[in-house]
C-alpha cells in the first residue's frame, strides 16, 4: 500500500484565483493617492486627516464597496512645542515633546541629572526601557537619559521621583513620540497610569552636552505644551462579504494617522489596504469568507485608540468570527528587501513563511510579536501576523549608518519630517501589495484555517524550559509540562487527516475552524496577556507565557526568604492559570469539552 503525503493545511492556496488576483493589483489608484497623502500631516481628528479618510471613502464609494465611517469621542493627545535650555549660558536646544506627556504650563527649572540607560538593540527593550539607578536620588531634578521617550523608560524615570525627563535621540533627528503606557482611552483601571511627567527630547549631539552639563552640577530649563483632551476622530471599515461563509472574517488594518507627512509610516499601508479594497470587491464572488479592511485614527497620538475602540465595540464579534487579524504598517519603502524584521504568531509561522517565500521569493525570519503596532486583540485571543512588514537588510543599514526604527522599512525617516515620498519605492510597494493580497486571499479561502497550534505547544514547552532552568529547585513545572504534553498529542490526532477537507462550509470543516479558533481564544491570550479578556494591557513588554516570566528571578532571591515565598505563589496561581487554559484546549480537541 502507497501511502501518499499529505500537504500540510498551511500551505493551501488557489494557484490559479491567486494569479488571477495578482495580475490585478497595481499602482494605478494607490500611487496617486500616495501623492495626496504626501502632502497631508494627518494628525489624529485633524481636519487634514479627515481629508485623507475622505479620499479613501471617496475611491471605495466610486467602487461600490460597503465601508462604514465610525466618529467616536476618544482620548488624543497632540504636543505641540518644547523648550530646554541652559540658564548659565543662555544657550537653547532644539527640543519637542512627546504625545501624553505632561504640560509644564511654563518654564521649569531643576538640577540636571545624568541617568545611562539600560537598554540594547533588542526592540523590546527600547520600546519599554529603563535606567540605572545605582544610588542616585532624582526626587525633584530633571532627568537627562539615552532613548527615546517610549513607555518603559519614561515610567522608570517617573518612579524614581524625577521632576521631569530630558531623551536623547540616538541621531541628528528627534523621533515624534508618544510616551504613555495606557492602552487605547483609559478606563477606571489605567487612568491612574495616565503620565505624570513632563517630557521632552533632544538629539544626539545636543544630548551629549545636556550629558556633560549635568556631570559638572549644571541646571536645565525646559517646558512643553501638549493638547491632550476628548477628540472625534475617523474609523473608516469597509467590508467585503464572502461568498461561501461570510460570517467567518479577516481583519487587515493599519493607521492613517501619522506624524507629519508619514509616508512610509503609514501611507504606503493605506493605498495597499485600498488597493485590496478594490481588487477583493471585484473578486468577492471568489471569496470564500469576509474580509474586513480598516484605517484606524488614534495610532501615534492615542495609544491605538481607534483599533482598541474597534475591539471594545465589536469584541464578541471579533470572538465568535475573526479568522485572524493583519497588520499593514510601513510596506513598500526604500531598499526594504527582506522580511527580518517581521512579527507573527507561532501557529502561523508556517503559513507565513510559505507565503512569503511563494510570492516574493524572499525567506523571511519572523518573530514574536511585541506589544504594539494595533496589536488591540491578543486579549480577545486572535490568531495575530505581520506587524511591520519588508525591511532593509542589517548589512545595509550598517553601510548607511542608520539605527532600529519601529517602522519606514527601517529607514530613520521615521517619526520624522523626512518621512516623505522618497520613502516610498514603487517595485518595492508593488512587490508588497501582491505579498498582503495572497496573505488575506489564502486566509480568507483556505477551507481550513492554515494554523499549527503544534507550533504553538512546542513554543510553550521551549519557554518553560528555559523558566525551569532558571526557577531550579525554586519551583517545579511539571504540571505544565505534562499538560503541554498531553495537548500536543491531541492535536497530533486533530490535524491528522485535516488537509482531506476541502469544502469550507461543509459541517466537518466548520467544526474544525471552530475549535481552530476556540484554540486561538484559549492560547493566545495566556501568552500574549496578564489580563482578563477584552481588558487591554498595557504598552509595556509582555514576556513569553507572561504569569511565569517572573521564574526567570528566581535566582536573585535565593538569599531572600521573603521574596522568595511570594514568587512561588505567584508561580502557583500563573501555573494554575496556564494548566487549566491547557486542559480545557485538551477537552476542546478531543472532544470532550462539555
Amino acid at each position: 500500500m502507497t501511502v501518499v503525503a499529505q500537504k500540510p493545511i498551511s500551505a493551501w492556496k488557489d494557484e490559479p484565483l491567486e494569479r488571477a488576483i495578482l495580475d490585478e493589483v497595481s499602482l494605478d489608484t494607490a500611487w496617486p493617492v500616495l501623492e495626496a497623502f504626501s502632502s497631508l500631516v494627518r494628525l489624529s481628528g485633524s481636519a487634514q486627516e479627515r481629508e485623507a479618510f475622505d479620499l479613501l471613502a471617496h475611491h471605495l464609494a466610486a467602487w461600490g464597496v460597503p465601508y462604514t465611517l465610525h466618529e467616536p469621542e476618544l482620548f488624543i493627545s497632540i504636543p505641540l512645542t518644547a523648550t530646554v535650555r541652559d540658564p548659565a549660558s543662555g544657550t537653547s536646544f532644539r527640543a519637542k515633546t512627546s504625545a501624553m506627556s505632561r504640560p509644564t504650563n511654563g518654564e521649569i527649572e531643576a538640577g540636571l541629572v545624568y541617568l545611562p540607560a539600560a537598554t540594547d538593540a533588542d526592540l523590546d527593550d527600547v520600546v519599554s526601557g529603563a535606567v540605572q539607578l545605582s544610588d542616585l536620588d532624582v526626587t525633584g531634578k530633571i532627568v537627562i537619559t539615552e532613548g527615546m521617550p517610549f513607555p518603559g523608560i519614561v515610567t522608570a524615570v517617573t518612579d524614581a521621583g524625577a521632576l521631569a525627563g530630558i531623551f536623547i535621540a540616538p541621531g541628528i533627528d528627534i523621533h515624534e513620540t508618544i510616551c504613555t503606557t495606557v492602552w487605547g482611552t483609559p478606563d477606571l483601571d489605567s487612568e491612574q497610569h495616565i503620565p505624570t511627567l513632563p517630557v521632552v527630547a533632544v538629539n544626539n549631539p545636543d544630548g551629549l552636552r545636556l550629558i556633560d552639563l549635568a556631570k559638572q552640577g549644571g541646571a536645565v530649563a525646559i517646558s512643553s505644551e501638549v493638547d491632550t483632551g476628548w477628540r472625534t476622530i475617523p474609523i473608516l471599515v469597509a467590508e467585503i462579504p464572502g461568498a461561501v461563509v461570510p460570517d467567518e472574517f479577516v481583519l487587515l488594518h493599519g493607521h492613517a494617522d501619522s506624524w507629519h507627512a508619514g509616508v512610509g509610516d503609514n501611507a504606503t499601508g493605506n493605498v495597499t489596504k485600498l488597493e485590496l479594497a478594490r481588487v477583493l470587491w471585484q473578486n468577492r464572488a471568489d471569496l470564500a469568507r469576509s474580509v474586513r479592511i480598516a484605517w484606524w485614527s488614534g495610532h501615534s497620538h492615542g495609544r491605538y485608540a481607534g483599533s482598541t475602540w474597534y475591539a471594545d465595540q465589536i469584541g464578541i464579534d471579533l470572538a465568535l468570527n475573526c479568522v485572524a487579524q493583519i497588520n499593514c504598517d510601513s510596506p513598500g519603502c526604500r531598499w526594504a528587501d527582506t522580511f527580518n524584521d517581521l512579527t507573527c504568531m507561532s501557529e502561523a509561522e508556517p503559513f507565513v513563511d510559505t507565503t512569503i517565500r511563494d510570492i516574493t521569493g524572499i525567506t523571511p525570519a519572523t518573530e514574536r510579536p511585541v506589544r504594539a503596532g494595533d496589536y488591540s486583540f491578543n486579549q480577545i485571543g486572535i490568531t495575530s501576523y505581520l506587524m511591520l512588514s519588508s525591511t532593509m537588510s542589517e548589512t545595509k543599514r550598517e553601510e548607511l549608518g542608520y539605527y532600529r526604527v519601529g517602522g519606514c522599512g527601517g529607514n530613520i525617516a521615521w517619526h520624522t519630517e523626512h518621512d516623505t515620498l522618497d520613502i516610498a519605492d514603487r517595485d518595492n510597494l508593488l512587490r508588497d501589495m501582491r505579498l498582503y493580497a495572497a496573505i488575506v486571499l489564502r486566509t480568507a479561502n483556505a477551507p481550513l484555517h492554515p494554523f499549527d497550534w503544534r507550533r504553538t505547544t512546542a513554543d510553550m514547552e521551549r519557554t518553560i524550559n528555559d523558566y525551569q532552568e532558571a526557577a531550579g529547585e525554586a519551583f517545579d513545572f511539571a504540571a505544565t509540562r505534562a499538560a503541554l504534553a498531553s495537548l500536543d498529542l491531541a492535536l497530533t490526532d486533530f490535524y491528522q487527516d485535516a488537509s482531506d477537507k476541502t469544502d469550507p462550509s461543509a459541517p466537518e470543516a466548520r467544526t474544525f475552524n471552530k475549535i481552530q479558533r476556540r484554540l486561538a481564544r484559549l492560547l493566545v491570550p495566556v501568552n500574549y496577556s496578564r489580563m482578563a479578556p477584552f481588558w487591554h494591557d498595557p504598552a509595556l513588554h509582555v514576556p513569553a507565557l507572561p504569569d511565569l516570566a517572573p521564574a526567570l528571578t528566581a535566582a536573585t532571591l535565593a538569599n531572600e526568604p521573603d521574596r522568595a515565598g511570594i514568587l512561588r505563589a505567584h508561580l502557583t496561581r500563573g501555573q494554575n492559570r496556564l494548566v487549566w487554559t491547557l486542559i480545557e484546549a485538551c477537552d476542546l480537541v478531543t472532544g470532550t469539552l462539555a
